[in-house]
């Protein structure tokens, strides 16, 4: 199994920065891939960024390119999502998560979730 607790969510003006960590502890070389998703109130949940733990490739949502950069600490088992620039639109739960079958596999572990809200 694994366990994944994310951190540093919080309340930011908007064109402010924010950085989430997401630790993850338990069987975690059975990880192929983490990411980073969001549900926003009344809205389906969304993949925002994802890595692949092995080769560090990269995927990001079109509404975040360019403000949001994922990274992950192997030593620490820890994953970082940097997030600048917000805008209110990127209010939501944002959810770690992890794969143990490619970033396009079932997501099997997640997080609890940590709130971002960004004001206007």
């Amino acid at each position: 199994q694994v366990q994944l607790v994310e951190s540093g969510g919080g309340s930011v003006q908007a064109g402010g920065s924010l950085r989430l960590s997401c630790a993850a502890s338990g069987y975690t070389y059975m990880i192929d891939c983490m990411g980073w998703f969001r549900q926003a109130p009344g809205k389906e949940r969304e993949r925002v960024v994802t890595i692949v733990t092995g080769t560090g490739g990269t995927y990001y949502a079109d509404s975040v390119k360019g403000r949001f950069a994922i990274s992950q600490d192997k030593a620490k088992n820890t994953l970082y999502l940097k997030m600048n620039s917000l805008k209110p639109e990127d209010t939501a739960i944002y959810y770690c998560a992890a794969s143990r079958f490619t970033c396009s596999g079932s997501w099997g572990y997640w997080g609890q979730g940590t709130q971002v809200t960004v004001s206007s």
